[in-house]
């Protein structure tokens, strides 16, 4: 059985981007991307908007791009066409929580999401989601910020099971992730 990761990259306040802002906030660091380069082998899960920024990253050799073109990668939508043009990615058109249910009984390579507020949150409302990760990124993006990330999202409760600060300031936080009823009830 695979696990699911959840895997965000994040502004502090939350986004997943900012207009006119390069990849990574322009804040990636030698010691950052070195980590990326050493994650163990995963398929990497992802939308088509997602999939439409981060192989044009790609196409245009953004720092850090080279390891993923290498992995396999798979393509929620059921608004793009075959073929795609980034190596070793399937497009998939149909239902995403019911495919990656397959794919967790299935497979045996850990699944990782990349980006894709909507199908990450698809996929923990579902409950399919072992962990949940995050890269906080230095910055405050309130102007220029675009895809709040926990928009829209269940209440969940984290368990934190790794921190790491990475030089630049940048912190990655994982979590495994709960499904929450509500908040707690007051204790009295």
């Amino acid at each position: 059985m695979a696990d699911l990761l959840i895997d965000f990259i994040t502004s502090l306040d939350g986004y997943g981007a900012a207009e006119g802002w390069p990849g990574f906030w322009g804040m990636e660091s030698p010691e950052y991307l070195g980590w990326l380069g050493e994650q163990p082998e995963h398929t990497h899960l992802m939308g088509a908007n997602t999939y439409r920024l981060m192989s044009g990253f790609a196409a245009s050799g953004e720092p850090g791009m080279d390891p993923m073109a290498a992995m396999r990668k798979i393509v929620f939508s059921s608004t793009l066409t075959e073929p795609l043009s980034w190596d070793n990615t399937t497009l998939v058109s149909t239902d995403a929580v019911e495919a990656v249910r397959e794919l967790k009984a299935t497979e045996t390579t850990p699944l990782a999401t990349l980006g894709s507020v909507s199908l990450c949150r698809s996929l923990l409302t579902a409950g399919l989601v072992d962990r949940f990760r995050v890269v906080v990124f230095p910055v405050i993006t309130g102007k220029t910020g675009q895809e709040r990330i926990y928009d829209s999202y269940p209440d969940v409760g984290l368990e934190l099971t790794e921190s790491r600060t990475f030089e630049g300031g940048l912190q990655l936080l994982e979590y495994v992730p709960r499904i929450l009823d509500g908040p707690p009830s007051p204790q009295g």
